[in-house]
């Protein structure tokens, strides 16, 4: 996966809420192919299309990759990167530039994945907690159906492309509605910055997280004050790929959108396509 300004969280985002003009009192225009609003707690759906659709996840397949790590780990634990773990990527795939044989803790590496989408940091992550990423992607696909997914199958930890791996909104819905309940990947995935401090092969690392819509200043012709956390997603055979978290009157909602058109260079045509969606919230006081 290409690293990209975190714009590509908006795509999602845009696809759901109305302006709350006139327009507003339409119902929302979504450009993804797949999207989905679900309540937090209850699990209510507020907004579907095409939810059951098979699609390719891209980035946000590191929603479980993370999950999946904090449930089987302790942030403390030390994840030493193998050559494999670092090196088995495709060109131009997001990465903080891991050293074989480096060594970061836990918690530095799932910083590193929920906020600069590292592909390497999930490999390394992987192999830590399963032995193998073969046997990690194993448990991602058991967490999956433990969830109720029916349409997901997972066939590596980072998301990038391969045929046999997908995932539906509405299974992408289940998969963000437990990471959000949990409070150390709630604290991660809302975190701007972050500092992974100097080790033996590697200068300190500056961490910002590639969730556009946490900034307010960037877009200020957009309403995106409700996002509290998220993960962006692109590879050019999935599309822009948004699984994220909105606080709207006091409810939390989930926010998923996939295959949704454009690149990098159109974000902010999807910022304000899902910015209607919590709009729309918003006005159901």
């Amino acid at each position: 996966m290409k690293k990209r300004y975190a714009a590509l969280i908006f795509c999602a985002i845009g696809l759901l809420l109305g302006s709350v003009t006139s327009e507003a009192k339409k119902k929302p225009s979504v450009t993804a192919e797949s999207a989905i609003v679900m309540d937090v707690q209850s699990g209510a759906i507020l907004y579907e299309k095409n939810i059951d659709k098979r699609e390719y996840p891209a980035s946000i397949t590191k929603v479980m990759t993370a999950l999946v790590a904090i449930e089987n780990s302790s942030l403390s634990e030390t994840v030493t990167y193998s050559r494999n773990a670092v090196t088995n990527l495709e060109s131009g795939a997001s990465n903080i530039e891991i050293q074989p044989g480096e060594k970061l803790s836990m918690e530095d590496s799932l910083y590193a994945i929920l906020l600069m989408s590292a592909n390497e940091a999930c490999n390394g992550v992987a192999e830590h907690v399963a032995g193998s990423i073969d046997n990690f992607v194993a448990m991602m696909n058991q967490k999956a159906k433990e969830l109720g997914c029916t349409g997901t199958h997972f066939a590596n930890a980072n998301g990038l492309w391969m045929s046999n791996h997908y995932t539906t909104a509405h299974d992408m819905a289940l998969i963000s509605q437990e990471a959000y309940k949990n409070p150390t990947f709630a604290k991660i995935t809302g975190t701007k910055r972050y500092i992974i401090n100097k080790t033996k092969k590697h200068a300190k690392r500056y961490l910002h997280n590639h969730h556009g819509m946490l900034y307010p200043s960037t877009f200020t012709q957009y309403l995106y004050e409700y996002c509290v956390g998220g993960k962006t997603g692109y590879t050019a055979a999935a599309g822009l790929c948004l699984a994220s978290l909105a606080t709207v009157n006091g409810k939390e909602y989930i926010l998923v959108t996939l295959a949704a058109p454009g690149d990098h260079g159109t974000e902010q045509y999807n910022i304000r396509d899902a910015v209607q969606v919590y709009q729309k919230l918003a006005e159901k006081k």
